[in-house]
């Protein structure tokens, strides 16, 4: 079973990745971006079969490794 994490930074945490991007954005002419937020996308296969079950598991990996939820969050998708 296929389970893709979206990570990004929590709403009011700096972010100087995003923000570099942002300014290389402008200078390459792309103008009108006023901000960029940049995160992670994880993409894992599982031997789990049971939908729940490999959600649930999966949101333990991201409090455990996966995600610093203490300034990101984190959001889960099962793909079957």
């Amino acid at each position: 079973m296929k389970v893709r994490v979206d990570v990004m930074l929590k709403a009011g945490v700096l972010d100087p990745q995003g923000e570099a991007v942002r300014h290389a954005l402008g200078v390459l002419g792309f103008e009108g971006v006023a901000g960029v937020r940049q995160g992670k996308v994880i993409e894992l296969s599982l031997e789990q079969k049971d939908p729940a079950k490999a959600e649930a598991e999966v949101r333990e990996m991201c409090e455990k490794l996966l995600a610093n939820t203490v300034i990101e969050s984190y959001r889960v998708e099962v793909l079957g």
